[in-house]
């Protein structure tokens, strides 16, 4: 029940000890404000890292050839492994079903790419029609390859967003033809990638065209393969496991490598590396986590410390109470009253100050591993009632010992 008297007594206690509530109250609502901060970059961290895996497939794994560095049935180390058709071939049939996209890739780095007097170098890849999705690349005009560009080796190409404003400027490219080291090819389409210029200096054309264009036979660089969804990240990382594994034992075993040689075939599994990225991350905040309440736990403190200075400066005035009829509940509900409201306003404050820093600065602070610092309002909220909570508990055991004393001796303290 609201009484009024009481909430008189706890403000004047409190403006009787101004300089002492305020250091009290700033300690408490930094602790929180802390917590809260912390809670925010944590969550940046992880958008930042989200962002980064969002700018290819989910899933992806690549695999290329190296340099064996074992001695294998009569074959010395040091071979260079070259990968082909057949290579490529190999498990997409084998794991058909468990394939969602996929692409043997061929790359040539720095072509000499020219149209009309615009010339320049730039990388330029063979790939299939899955290769656009796989690296998470939009077409902004004109299409893509397709399987009839493969089945037919047509010499078309598709050029990214940097090519097309070096080499045409303003003008459409579309159904133009370059030269690309020397060999005629039409432009059927442009496209822009998230990872941004690096990506938009290539230029894509079909695989086939590539090989027999430029005399490569059947060699390719590497291959790239995007698994069918699960239902979990854990599901996920065992069957990319398992597929990397798989893909490496037909590989060797197709090319003549010791099944112990792990530097003969490379593979890059992204969704290990997110496994990586996301423990890490979780280390991270959990790290902020026991930062932020190790400071409000110090805050906490504070308001246990100066509750039981309170008791021991209102001794007299309890002893009196007591005397007069109050009961140790009235006395504990007293004490703990003042405590819960110093916590509760100023964990409020800590709290409204976080959330107004990570809504107004948060988004002026981005890079490439941060990005949009955040945090969930319920967690917060649940925050301040732990905090409220804990500042319930410090009160109390002042609280308690005020309730103890005896009328007799308190009215004897000096």
């Amino acid at each position: 029940m609201f009484n009024i008297e009481r909430w008189q007594e706890i403000f004047e206690a409190i403006s009787k000890n101004r300089l002492r509530t305020f250091l009290t109250g700033v300690s408490v609502a930094s602790g929180i404000f802390i917590l809260v901060i912390l809670l925010g970059a944590g969550k940046g961290l992880q958008n930042g890292i989200e962002r980064q895996f969002e700018n290819d497939a989910e899933g992806i794994i690549e695999v290329w050839s190296n340099v064996t560095t074992k001695e294998y049935k009569g074959l010395n180390p040091g071979r260079q492994i070259q990968l082909r058709n057949s290579d490529y071939e190999l498990p997409s049939k084998k794991y058909n079903e468990e394939i969602n996209k996929k692409s043997s890739t061929r790359n040539t780095w720095g072509g000499t790419i020219t149209y009309g007097k615009e010339s320049g170098n730039y990388q330029f890849r063979g790939v299939g029609p899955d290769y656009l999705a796989i690296e998470n690349a939009t077409i902004i005009k004109g299409r893509f390859l397709n399987d009839n560009d493969l089945k037919n080796n047509e010499k078309v190409v598709a050029i990214g967003l940097k090519v097309k404003q070096d080499l045409f400027k303003e003008s459409d490219p579309i159904g133009k033809v370059i030269l690309v080291n020397d060999v005629n090819f039409k432009v059927i389409g442009v496209f822009t990638d998230p990872s941004g210029e690096r990506e938009e200096s290539r230029v894509y054309m079909p695989m086939t065209t590539n090989q027999r264009a430029f005399g490569a036979g059947d060699k390719i660089s590497g291959m790239m393969f995007v698994l069918n969804k699960k239902a979990n990240y854990d599901e996920a990382l065992a069957q990319s496991k398992k597929f990397t594994e798989g893909i490496k034992e037909l590989l060797k075993s197709k090319n003549i490598i010791a099944p112990n040689d792990d530097s003969a075939i490379g593979v890059y599994n992204s969704v290990e590396e997110a496994k990586q990225f996301y423990d890490l991350n979780l280390y991270i905040r959990l790290f902020f986590w026991w930062v932020g309440i190790c400071t409000i736990i110090a805050g906490v403190v504070g308001v246990s410390n100066i509750m039981l200075i309170i008791v021991k400066e209102r001794t007299k005035e309890i002893g009196i109470r007591k005397a007069l009829g109050a009961s140790p509940f009235s006395i504990i509900s007293m004490i703990l009253h003042e405590s819960i409201f110093i916590t509760t306003i100023a964990g409020f404050t800590g709290l409204l100050a976080s959330l107004l820093l990570l809504e107004f600065v948060g988004p002026m602070v981005q890079s490439e591993y941060f990005r949009n610092p955040e945090v969930d309002f319920s967690v917060a909220l649940t925050t301040l009632v732990l905090l409220v909570f804990a500042g319930a508990i410090a009160g109390f055991f002042p609280a308690y010992r005020a309730a103890k004393i005896r009328p007799i001796v308190a009215l004897r303290d000096e």
